[in-house]
């Protein structure tokens, strides 16, 4: 009776939720410096609906009466109505959003039955059951995110078919492509992406709750049956792996990570061709910056800060899995950092995926300028060489050897490949010695260059995943249809949860009724 006497006016409130052993409240300055308060606003609603199913469990279990549970749920009901206010006014109270939903429950429904809402678990299994229900709803938005994107740069790449540019290795002219053979590249990585991310999320959706601290309880709890009210696909059944790891939340940051490098390089790309010296793309108005003194100035500021934040996710990432590193077997109080990263890592990749998707939808592709450049290049030579090998039968070397010769002088008279005379192309390969049975070479190579403009380049590239504008637009169409199907089974998979959660909620007003 005394300690129901002393939560009810109001002693409670200053933070003895969990200090039975110790006397006396938390310093100010380390409750401050323990709160997880302010990452943990994310994680309330996860800690309401996941209190509401282990708490019809221990009904179901006889481990609290009817009258209890519905207290319970009233209160944790009452709870989804708490302001932004009143969350941050907590920080000045508790420790995280555990014990401040707990204090609030019992507040609401009294110590009689409040009380026992956190019987058989612990906060190191109810931490771990609301960062595997936030992961999955985050997997869930980067994959929507990404398709979004990707789903931008099909269109464009339809667009862009036609759209002939040099192809680039160690920033050099390497090869004659299209624009929408560079788009599709990142759409094939995007995809990977969201395999990488369905993947992960079969392993986050498992319910870790009913391990308790690190040794499971002795009370009859039915974790199957928590599981399936929140619409887990199973248990992490080892207590200690239940509480203690998060590789979960390590595999989940490293495929964001590996989604941010790919922006990163799409925004290196862009921010090189936006400049003067490229001038293949323009960013739209909307998306640029210009300068406070310079008023020429167009800045692809956008892209820059992208590249700058990919930095931050590689330090962020490094972060999380060091705090991991040095960690024993159980749960440590160093684990409550990787909250505050794992979400710092999601809001940046989410952001970055809906800002590279307005770039790549607003850009204004410079054809002109894109084709000039590849006419006036030496990227068509591997195209000449291969061309030579199918006329003469020679060995790819010795045509690699005589092409490169060529291309040397070309460079050296300041010309393109096209623009050589035959006699220009004899004087290129008058250090070969070449003999009258095959001076006839110079008249073929001569035919080879005369036909070889960008455009003719690409239609004779015959080998699968090149840029031909046949092989484009298969496999545009090919990514059109494993988009629709990536979206279609997260669709049907969130739809299930969504169904599931909802279940649940008719299960808590039945017996609020």
């Amino acid at each position: 009776m005394l300690l129901v006497s002393i939560i009810k006016i109001g002693i409670f409130k200053i933070n003895l939720v969990y200090r039975s052993r110790l006397k006396g409240s938390l310093d100010e300055h380390v409750l401050a410096y323990l709160s997880s308060m302010d990452e943990d606003t994310s994680l309330l609603p996860y800690d309401i609906v996941g209190s509401e199913a282990h708490s019809i469990m221990l009904y179901e279990q006889g481990l609290i009466n009817k009258d209890e549970l519905a207290r319970i749920l009233e209160a944790l009901e009452s709870a989804k109505g708490i302001s932004a206010d009143e969350l941050r006014s907590m920080k000045e109270r508790y420790e995280d959003v555990h014990e401040a939903l707990e204090a609030y429950v019992i507040g609401k429904a009294g110590i009689d039955a409040g009380g026992k809402m956190h019987t058989a678990r612990s906060r190191n299994d109810q931490v771990t059951l609301d960062l595997r229900m936030k992961v999955r709803d985050d997997i869930t938005a980067i994959e929507h995110a990404i398709l979004e994107l990707v789903d931008a740069l099909l269109a464009r790449a339809k667009e862009c078919i036609d759209a002939v540019m040099p192809m680039y290795t160690h920033l050099q002219h390497a090869q004659i492509g299209s624009f929408s053979h560079y788009l599709l590249a990142y759409v094939d990585m995007l995809l990977r992406d969201v395999e990488r991310l369905e993947s992960c999320y079969a392993r986050v959706n498992l319910s870790p709750l009913g391990s308790s601290a690190i040794g499971g309880t002795s009370l009859p709890v039915n974790r199957d049956r928590v599981a399936n009210l929140l619409g887990f696909n199973g248990i992490v059944e080892n207590s200690i792996d239940a509480t203690s790891s998060r590789d979960f939340l390590l595999e989940f940051c490293s495929c964001l990570c590996i989604t941010m490098l790919d922006l990163s390089r799409m925004a290196e790309d862009m921010v090189l061709w936006s400049s003067s010296e490229f001038n293949y793309i323009e960013l739209s108005d909307e998306l640029a910056s210009t300068s406070s003194v310079m008023p020429q100035k167009k800045n692809p500021c956008p892209l820059e800060l992208m590249r700058a934040r990919a930095s931050t996710v590689l330090g962020l990432l490094a972060s999380i899995m060091g705090i991991v590193r040095s960690l024993p077997s159980g749960y440590s109080r160093d684990l409550q950092e990787s909250k505050r990263i794992a979400f710092d890592i999601f809001k940046i990749v989410y952001e970055s995926l809906l800002i590279m998707r307005q770039v790549v939808s607003g850009i204004t592709v410079k054809r002109k300028d894109m084709l000039n450049a590849a006419e006036k290049s030496y990227a068509i030579a591997l195209d000449v060489a291969e061309e030579l090998v199918k006329r003469r039968g020679i060995a790819f070397r010795v045509a690699h050897r005589l092409v490169g010769a060529i291309v040397a002088y070309a460079n050296s008279h300041s010309k393109t490949l096209r623009d050589l005379s035959m006699d220009d192309l004899r004087a290129a390969l008058d250090p070969f010695r070449m003999d009258e049975d095959s001076m006839d070479m110079v008249e073929v190579i001569s035919s080879i260059v005369k036909d070889s403009d960008p455009l003719s380049s690409l239609r004779r590239r015959s080998s699968k995943g090149s840029p031909n504008p046949s092989e484009q637009e298969r496999m545009i169409h090919d990514r059109e249809v494993r988009s629709k199907e990536y979206r279609a089974e997260i669709d049907a998979r969130q739809k299930e949860l969504e169904h599931t959660l909802a279940s649940l909620q008719e299960t808590v007003n039945r017996f609020l009724r």
